[in-house]
């Protein structure tokens, strides 16, 4: 039997998204979520997550594009002038390296965040951070240290194995991204020899704002031996903070799809979350 993870991020991002979960989940395939947990809708999503216990929640740690969760002043090097994470990924990661505070500041924010999770009392079946800065090796070696003292002992590293997209759509180009399958590679070694569980294989990744209904249905019918995870971005209409040229709804759309819902009942398929995979209780048929 194969494993698998249906995920949606940005869980707390707006009451749009945090309807989609809800929605998808119960009436779909969706079987986990990633909570922002200083984001505009945080309580909302925790109150979904309360009364759906069947949801398998985790952190998605912001670091860049959003709202800190301690005050701005406190994280001064990781912030702009408007008191929001920078949007230059590149120049954070070099600030991050290079510069002491900003470490020290960055352990301060992902401790907040582990705590303001914990605080809610979700149970945490992973954790992964928002534009999976967590490949970047000082974030990756802080969520290792932070992260055990919470319990992780799930996250998501995106490896995606372009053989696979390419059997879904033949007459597409998937060109390597050696940067990203290096460092992904690499993160992987050390969260798994960490003891954390970590997906042999992601989807989302070249797909992300636009698995349609048909390219969910094909990952499924064409999904690999071992544990899969595919991670959305569901949303019932675009919301303030969007991403521009996503497809929240058709992505939403997919997790409800008829077709969907049958390949992953009549394939050989465990769905569930990190939690469930980890402690073997997977269910072949989790949906209502």
């Amino acid at each position: 039997m194969k494993s698998l993870i249906i995920t949606a991020d940005d869980f707390g991002a707006s009451s749009q998204v945090n309807e989609a979960v809800e929605r998808a989940h119960v009436q779909g395939v969706l079987s986990a979520a990633s909570l922002m947990v200083s984001a505009p809708g945080a309580a909302e999503a925790v109150a979904i997550a309360q009364r759906t216990p069947s949801l398998a929640v985790g952190l998605h740690l912001v670091l860049v594009e959003g709202r800190p969760t301690l005050p701005p002043d406190q994280v001064p090097d990781l912030v702009d002038e408007s008191g929001l994470f920078r949007i230059d990924m590149v120049r954070a990661g070099v600030t991050l390296f290079f510069l002491p505070a900003a470490r020290r500041q960055l352990a301060a924010e992902i401790t907040a965040q582990f705590e303001a999770y914990a605080a809610t009392g979700l149970v945490l079946d992973h954790v992964n951070a928002h534009k999976h800065f967590h490949l970047h090796p000082t974030i990756a070696g802080l969520i290792l240290k932070i992260g055990a003292r919470f319990g992780l002992n799930a996250s998501r590293l995106p490896i995606e194995p372009r053989g696979v997209l390419a059997r879904i759509e033949p007459q597409a180009s998937y060109p390597a991204e050696p940067v990203v399958d290096l460092w992904a590679a690499w993160a992987r070694r050390r969260f798994r020899a960490a003891g954390l569980t970590v997906p042999d294989q992601v989807f989302g990744l070249r797909w992300s704002g636009a698995m349609s209904a048909k390219r969910l249905g094909g990952v499924i019918a064409h999904l690999p031996p071992g544990l899969s995870e595919v991670y959305l971005h569901p949303a019932t209409d675009r919301y303030e903070g969007s991403a521009p040229g996503y497809g929240y709804v058709e992505e939403l759309a997919a997790l409800t799809d008829p077709t969907v819902i049958a390949a992953v009942r009549v394939g050989p398929i465990a769905l569930g979350g990190f939690g469930a995979h980890i402690a073997g209780q997977q269910t072949k048929e989790p949906l209502a």
